[in-house]
């Protein structure tokens, strides 16, 4: 029987104490072991509360959901960068792996980051969700049974993206992204959404409807989910 549970929250910095508080626990009963990470701007005050915090992660392995092709690590608009600036530089990791946007062969980059998911099997899977319904980079119309691959970005995710590129800047239309059959395999999965922009995407997961055209709907088929958001 799956186990859905949302949590309703005044605004990002309580669910940032919730999320706290989930991973203490965790980490506590020893029960996490390997923890997926999720970028934007959704994550940067949970990830300024996880490094005031007490948790310890030297026993934990990080993996990140996606990131652009082409783009080198030290490119400050690569997700790679993202994590070293927001939580890697501060929070020290066992390991941290996240696809590497300069390589050569696109293809084996996804095979080589599956075998790493499927060595070591994700306990948490946070995620975000985009105003069309997407998760990580699995725009709408990708297979449920996807795996790691490259994704072609829609022209909507490219525009919201596009805030964070200089106008002279050229954003990349490409992006590695775990596929949602990865995601799926997360022992728990925990979706963060705020404001009105992601109502639709919300309201998607609670309706009745599970269709590759609304990703975030397949989440009504894993096991345990837990939702934290202040749409009401």
């Amino acid at each position: 029987m799956p186990f859905f549970e949302m949590i309703q929250v005044e605004d990002q910095q309580q669910a940032a104490s919730f999320v706290v508080n989930r991973l203490t626990k965790d980490i506590n009963e020893k029960t996490l072991h390997s923890l997926g990470l999720a970028t934007g701007s959704t994550m940067i005050p949970i990830y300024k509360s996880i490094i005031h915090s007490s948790l310890d992660f030297s026993q934990v392995t990080a993996f990140n959901l996606d990131e652009y092709v082409g783009l080198a690590p030290t490119n400050k608009n690569s997700y790679a960068f993202f994590m070293q600036e927001h939580l890697f530089s501060k929070k020290p990791f066992k390991e941290t792996y996240i696809q590497n946007g300069l390589a050569e062969n696109l293809e084996s980059e996804c095979i080589r980051y599956e075998n790493k998911l499927t060595e070591c099997p994700l306990d948490i899977q946070f995620l975000g969700v985009g105003e069309n319904g997407h998760i990580a980079f699995n725009e709408p119309g990708t297979s449920f049974d996807s795996t790691t691959h490259v994704a072609n970005l829609t022209d909507s995710t490219l525009g919201v993206n596009s805030q964070y590129f200089d106008d002279h800047e050229e954003i990349p239309t490409r992006a590695f992204t775990m596929g949602i059959a990865s995601i799926m395999n997360a022992k728990q999965i925990i979706l963060l959404a705020f404001g009105e922009k992601k109502r639709q995407a919300i309201e998607a997961l609670l309706g009745d409807e599970i269709t590759e055209q609304l990703p975030i709907t397949v989440l009504k088929r894993h096991p345990h989910v837990t939702v934290i958001t202040d749409i009401k």
